[in-house]
């Protein structure tokens, strides 16, 4: 397996029915289920779906034509906060699932949900089923080192936001940077969402519509090798500048490597990376990462 699928492999959470996007919940099924039949496939993550929409969900795949789709839809569930209602719901989802007589499979793999404090996270997981994912959202804009020690007393994962459809929903490098070191540091898995659609930092427009703003955002490739090459011990100062590295030419990858600047990680060193710190990143889009990086001719 070449390294730059091994650092993308299964690592775009699909969110078409979030902003910007937004789409109707049938349409994202349906792109979800064309994209898993595609040639990038391999790429492809989990569906993403607020809890309160499983029963449309449910419907939405018996619309579709027999044989479209995955043989197994893996689910990442967004909580409402009401946990023990929301837990509710998705066991007697599961429950149904598990005697449904006609495929496909469903597998809600994870759940997400947002937390302030240790004893929220603390709270929560002692309701949670304990054999699903279970992702926070924390605030990252001070120190959250409490909070992922938090996490990792209690095997919860981290989630940050990297952006929105505003310019003040991006997160300043240094914080950034400072939670992703604190993960690395406390081996704590975490994945990422809004903000990503593109690989590099640079100015992009902040939604689909005809003479949308702009702002400065992260690349979901920053923020992935900034992980990974944190992982195998490149100093915070010098992953600073990956961070917010905006030059496609100061990166190269081949079978074995990943090379950035006077830099080099190694295919194994990705392999750890994403197995243990960087599980994925949530796109309202699959397609517009995965043409940035055929333009980039990654793929």
């Amino acid at each position: 397996m070449s390294v730059i699928r091994t650092l993308l492999e299964g690592s775009i959470d699909y969110a078409g029915l979030y902003p910007p996007a937004g789409l109707p919940l049938e349409t994202a099924v349906r792109n979800y289920a064309a994209y898993s039949a595609g040639e990038t496939a391999w790429a492809l993550g989990r569906f993403i779906l607020p809890v309160g929409r499983l029963d449309p969900f449910e419907r939405a795949l018996e619309d579709l034509e027999a044989g479209t789709g995955p043989s197994t839809w893996c689910l990442s569930i967004l909580l409402s906060g009401e946990l023990r209602r929301d837990v509710e719901v998705i066991t007697a989802f599961q429950e149904r699932r598990s005697g449904a007589a006609t495929p496909p499979a469903v597998r809600i793999k994870a759940v997400e949900l947002k937390a302030q404090t240790p004893a929220e996270i603390a709270d929560a997981m002692a309701v949670l089923p304990q054999d699903i994912q279970t992702f926070f959202e924390i605030p990252i804009d001070s120190d959250p080192a409490d909070l992922i020690a938090a996490l990792r007393s209690v095997g919860g994962y981290a989630k940050v936001r990297t952006g929105g459809t505003t310019p003040d929903a991006f997160p300043t490098p240094g914080d950034l940077l400072r939670f992703v070191a604190t993960c690395v540091e406390a081996s704590v898995p975490f994945k990422a969402t809004a903000g990503l659609h593109h690989p590099l930092r640079s100015h992009y427009r902040l939604t689909y519509e005809s003479g949308s703003p702009t702002a400065l955002m992260f690349g979901f490739l920053n923020l992935l090798l900034t992980a990974a090459f944190l992982r195998a011990g490149l100093r915070r100062e010098d992953a600073a500048a990956l961070l917010e590295e905006a030059d496609p030419t100061t990166l190269r990858f081949d079978c074995e490597h990943i090379y950035w600047r006077s830099y080099q990680l190694e295919l194994p060193a990705v392999t750890r990376a994403r197995r243990e710190i960087v599980r994925s990143f949530g796109s309202c889009s699959f397609t517009e990462p995965i043409d940035d990086l055929k333009a980039m001719h990654l793929l």
